[in-house]
Formats: C-alpha cells, structure tokens, sequence
C-alpha cells in the first residue's frame, strides 16, 4: 500500500499500525506529534490507528531555541 509521510509517497510492504510505523523508523515516540489524515492524533491513539492505502501523516518535531 502507498501512503504518504512529510509529503513523500511511501510504499509500506506491511500491514501495521500507526505506532509500528513510527518505531520503524527509529523515531524517538517521545519527541513529536504526529497529524495523521490531518487530525493531530494522541500518542494513545497510535496502536489503535491501523494504516490504510492513501493515509496522509505528518510527524512534526518540537525544537527549542531562541
């Protein structure tokens, strides 16, 4: 299935869910907040969210600075 993430059409050759896909990828789950199908999603929510053909998500990092 094709689904995008950042705005970059990815193939996903598995079945899973929104938290497999974000461990996956190596991302530190604490870090960031995920929009997914332009809904911002709770960190709760992520193993419930299975990925379907066509899903649009967006990971958004938090960074400080000044």
């Amino acid at each position: 299935m094709v689904i995008t993430i950042n705005g970059k059409s990815e193939e996903i050759k598995m079945q899973a869910n929104l938290y497999e896909l974000l461990l996956s990828k190596g991302l530190c789950l604490d870090n960031f907040v995920v929009e997914y199908n332009s809904l911002i999603t709770s960190k709760q929510k992520w193993q419930e969210i299975i990925l379907k053909e066509n899903d649009t998500i967006e990971v958004v990092s938090f960074v400080g600075g000044g």
